[in-house]
């Protein structure tokens, strides 16, 4: 990805925007910072068409001469967008999947008034149970960036989850909690997402006999974790592989095709065993 060409006019707004990182600024990053100002620009241009919640379209029809061809059966992806976000930000994820076989993808709105994770996971299991009658499968994928992937951890570890979730994929998931933008706490959301909150402290408790297997892309560039760490899922009962991505910072996991290529190798694996799959991996993909 050739964006250094791109990097000098956005060194002023760099500056205000991470101050602190200046002093010993790379190349790399100023590659990432100036990727996640261009992916910013189009994901403000594409948030409109996301605010409304998607229409359920139901399964294509064949002909009634025509004998559908045996197929694997593939859970349901749920797509679970990110704090002050909505579903546009999986257009290029949902297309990358569907071109790869996954034919039942949904990408789910929670309101930008939620105030509560607890509160968010509770919907999210009333919709996966609709899924799943709707679909006729026990079992769906969850991707989840960011906030979302906090949501659905908790309703997979908390709430019995683990029942109906295979596979959950978190993308710069703050799992311990993020100290960045410390004014940001007049929001209920961002304190439940700090470390030491209710919150975090409920997942860090004994979870034996989760079903579900955790898979946590975290990026060694995200501005909006700290530490850059917290993004891992470290739980000793869970099911855990933590990938590491080199290169892109927040806005570009869900965006970057070599995140979606991990990601759909993720979803596809059918060892679902802690030994299917190892603690920790990387991928580079700047």
């Amino acid at each position: 990805m050739k964006v250094t060409g791109a990097v000098q006019p956005f060194l002023p707004l760099c500056r205000c925007l991470f101050p602190s990182r200046l002093a010993g600024l790379s190349v790399a990053l100023l590659k990432a910072t100036a990727l996640e100002i261009a992916i910013l620009a189009g994901h403000l241009i594409l948030y409109p068409s996301g605010i409304a919640q998607e229409r359920r379209a139901g399964p294509p029809l064949l002909p009634a001469d025509t004998a559908a061809l045996p197929t694997e059966a593939k859970p349901p992806v749920v797509l679970l967008h990110g704090f002050i976000d909505n579903r546009s930000v999986f257009l290029l994820l949902r297309r990358s999947l569907t071109q790869h076989g996954r034919q039942q993808i949904e990408s789910l709105n929670y309101s930008p008034l939620t105030c509560d994770i607890r509160t968010a996971a509770e919907l999210l299991g009333r919709h996966i149970e609709v899924i799943c009658e709707r679909t006729g499968h026990a079992r769906v994928d969850i991707v989840g960036h960011s906030l979302g992937g906090l949501i659905a951890r908790y309703y997979v570890q908390c709430l019995g989850g683990d029942l109906r979730v295979r596979t959950l994929v978190t993308l710069g998931t703050p799992h311990s909690g993020t100290r960045v933008a410390p004014l940001a706490n007049a929001h209920p959301i961002v304190r439940q997402m700090r470390p030491g909150s209710e919150v975090i402290e409920e997942l860090q408790r004994p979870a034996p006999g989760c079903r579900t297997h955790f898979v946590s892309f975290w990026s060694d560039l995200d501005h909006l974790m700290d530490p850059l760490e917290t993004a891992c899922v470290e739980h000793p009962d869970l099911m855990v592989q933590n990938v590491r991505v080199s290169g892109i910072g927040h806005l570009a996991l869900p965006v970057h095709p070599a995140v979606a290529t991990g990601i759909r190798q993720a979803l596809d694996s059918e060892g679902t065993g802690a030994e299917a799959a190892p603690r920790t991996d990387g991928l580079t993909v700047a």
